[in-house]
């Protein structure tokens, strides 16, 4: 009996190995002789026909790779299991912070699996909830999500923005928000916009009805603020502002909570935005510039006593507090308040007539309370390394935050302000125990000796053998800063022996513009030299080996991913390039792309800057006969942000080079985009997907 269970043991390993070495059958792509000429610079692009995302023959295409896909996957012996722990790690209630409109409190819900979160209303903090707006009841499928929320002043009207099946562009509608009933307006191609109530209408931001078939990839240009009177349609909505002299920038709105002064924010052509701003209580006022360099953000924080608060990287790359008086509203004339610290100032807020700083020290949030003179008050210790986010109005001393790690949820207390202490208000619970856990912070050298930060977060019981699984994450883009932050999709890879590695690479603001700036255009590949360094150097401290790193990152990440990819392929086991940037030659030809200039630079700017470009780009990097890591590519039919041709190229050049019998398969998600407003039902199934081919191919055994 005991050698049959013997043969029998080894044959299952036997096939496992089997299916896990097989090479798979991909679909015949074809090739087309479409070649592109940057200065006298002949590049083929053979699958060009797939940035027809409205053609059958595209169509076609991605039906049959969905089967494959699907049957790779359907073959991951523990995916079920993993399904079942992650609804089971999912199913619990996720409150949002609350915050006080017109002396009610607003805050949404989501009981645990619900696709949606629902939007609650009580008129005391220990009053009984009633449901305000429920997004689940505006689909049968979840895949209408809530993007907005705003109120008109005497709270009588609420304006609330959706979005469809994951796309960016949004729809407004406007509802009685005493009676709940539903009112006529209603309003389309609206994008990148809220709406800004003034008086019985708001303001907002859209463009013209693009070309029927062609509205989720064709350029986005001549964005406009509008101004909608309710009981009106749109085509009488007054046109605000618009600037035909510079079509491919953002134009949007926002005014103060006392409605008297308006700003107006001009972005695309930088990496901050120009400002202006227009006092309302002067009839026939126009806007007055206030700040014009686009290379530096200006962020009105409030109009308080006259006055205006604004924060700004201006001549501060780690960001500053300045004011200045409504009646000058001119950059010449703000007066600095706060000024650059060595930590990197990342949020700003008024809560009760006083400051709330967060300044992010090594990529952890760290909190200060300031008088309006500009003088530390004090500071407020948070529980751990985190991050924060602040909730209040600011003739108010009641006041919430929220704090999230790798291993706390997102908890939220409720601050006193005059005796700086707090007390936790509410903390989900997640059926796992975070104290079987770990996160530390490790510093290495990248490439040019540039010391980079990165968590690592794991069992107690971690044995540094160089054989632990490893989960490499980053972004390193646009000035965004990773900071910590709890997701359950980790959890079972953590529980069965794993790594989380979350990079802070240049590229971000983890250590203000300056950090950003050595990750864009020229100095792009410092990205991906720290990203490269963070693998190289937890192989050498016997974190881990080659055959157990698997890297992930999306968007901008996807880019990260595909260009490490092709440039390392010996040092990754697994590649995860989710709704990636792959063709760094054409990005900018589609919807919104034109406004990754300011970090990417564009093909068509300089000879130079094309032949950097080339120099990455994933698409383009791609060698016959190179073994490439096991790759699942992700995209979606909806995703009008970063166009899925970039992963259907990537995907198709992929599968005709790569070299032996790693899986290269491209899951392509329906009716969703980005990845924001996902129902529950598709992000749990996503996940799923994305950890079992990970874990699968990484060797692991799921328990």
């Amino acid at each position: 009996m005991k050698k049959v269970t013997l043969i029998l043991l080894v044959m299952v390993m036997s096939m496992t190995s089997w299916a896990q070495q097989r090479k798979l059958l991909y679909p015949q792509t074809a090739k087309v002789d479409t070649v592109d000429v940057y200065f006298g610079v002949k590049v083929p692009d053979p699958y060009r026909w797939l940035e027809n995302d409205t053609s059958a023959a595209t169509a076609a295409w991605v039906q049959a790779q969905r089967k494959v896909t699907n049957r790779y996957l359907s073959k991951i012996p523990f995916r079920g299991n993993l399904l079942k722990r992650l609804t089971e790690l999912a199913n619990y209630e996720k409150i949002s912070l609350p915050s006080k409109k017109h002396g009610k409190y607003i805050f949404s819900k989501n009981d645990g699996l619900q696709n949606q979160s629902v939007v609650y209303m009580q008129d005391a903090l220990n009053g009984v909830p009633r449901v305000f707006l429920d997004p689940n009841k505006l689909s049968t499928d979840g895949t209408v999500a809530l993007q907005g929320l705003s109120f008109s002043k005497d709270a009588k009207y609420a304006a609330y923005l959706i979005s469809r099946s994951g796309s960016d562009w949004m729809e407004i509608y406007v509802m009685d928000a005493v009676t709940g009933r539903l009112m006529d307006d209603h309003l389309k191609w609206v994008k990148f916009s809220d709406a800004a109530w003034q008086g019985d209408g708001f303001y907002y931001s859209a463009y013209d009805a693009p070309v029927q078939g062609k509205e989720l990839s064709n350029v986005n240009e001549n964005h406009k603020v509008y101004y909608h009177k309710l009981g009106t349609s749109q085509s009488e909505d007054k046109l605000v502002y618009q600037n035909l002299k510079y079509p491919r920038r953002f134009y949007t709105s926002s005014l103060d909570e006392d409605e008297t002064m308006q700003f107006l924010y001009e972005s695309g052509d930088g990496r901050g935005n120009a400002l202006y701003v227009k006092d309302l209580s002067k009839p026939d006022a126009e806007f007055r510039l206030m700040a014009s360099d686009m290379d530096y953000s200006y962020s009105p924080v409030e109009v308080f006593n006259g006055k205006i608060y604004i924060y700004t990287t201006y001549k501060a790359p780690k960001g500053r507090v300045m004011v200045t008086d409504i009646s000058k509203p001119e950059l010449k004339d703000w007066v600095e308040l706060i000024p650059e610290s060595k930590n990197v100032l990342s949020s700003v807020s008024i809560i009760g007539g006083k400051l709330f700083l967060t300044y992010d020290k090594d990529a952890a949030n760290h909190a200060f309370v300031y008088g309006l003179d500009g003088r530390q008050i004090q500071e407020i210790k948070l529980p751990s390394l985190g991050s924060v986010a602040f909730s209040g109005e600011k003739n108010d001393k009641e006041c919430f935050f929220s704090f999230t790690s790798f291993t706390i949820p997102g908890a939220t207390y409720e601050y006193d302000m005059d005796k700086n202490t707090y007390e936790l208000f509410r903390a989900p619970k997640v059926k796992f125990n975070a104290n079987d856990f770990v996160t530390e912070q490790i510093f290495f050298a990248s490439k040019d000796g540039t010391k980079v930060p990165m968590f690592l977060t794991y069992k107690k019981d971690l044995k540094k053998d160089g054989k632990n699984p490893v989960l490499l994450y980053g972004y390193g883009g646009f000035g965004i800063s990773m900071n910590p932050g709890f997701s359950v999709s980790r959890i079972p890879f953590l529980e069965n022996g794993g790594i989380y590695v979350q990079v802070n690479l240049r590229g971000g603001s983890e250590y203000g513009e300056e950090w950003h700036i050595a990750g864009t255009k020229m100095q792009k590949q410092h990205v991906f030299d720290d990203f490269i360094a963070a693998a190289e150097y937890l192989i050498k401290e016997k974190y881990t080996n080659k055959n157990k790193v698997a890297i992930l990152g999306g968007s901008n990440g996807g880019l990260l991913v595909g260009a490490c990819m092709t440039q390392r392929p010996d040092l990754f086991k697994v590649a995860i390039p989710e709704v990636g940037v792959m063709d760094m030659l054409r990005y900018h030809k589609f919807t919104i792309g034109w406004n990754w200039a300011s970090d990417y630079g564009t093909s068509q700017d300089s000879k130079e800057m094309f032949e950097y470009l080339k120099g990455y780009s994933p698409l383009h990097n791609l060698k016959p006969g190179v073994k490439y890591p096991a790759t699942m590519v992700t995209t979606a039919d909806h995703d009008d942000r970063v166009v899925p041709a970039h992963s259907f190229k990537f995907a198709a050049t992929l599968q005709a080079c790569n070299k032996g019998n790693n899986p290269t398969i491209i899951r392509i998600d329906s009716k969703a985009g980005h990845g924001g407003g996902k129902p529950m039902t598709k992000v749990l199934e996503e996940q799923a997907d994305t950890y079992g081919f990970i874990m699968y191919n990484l060797g692991m055994k799921y328990k």
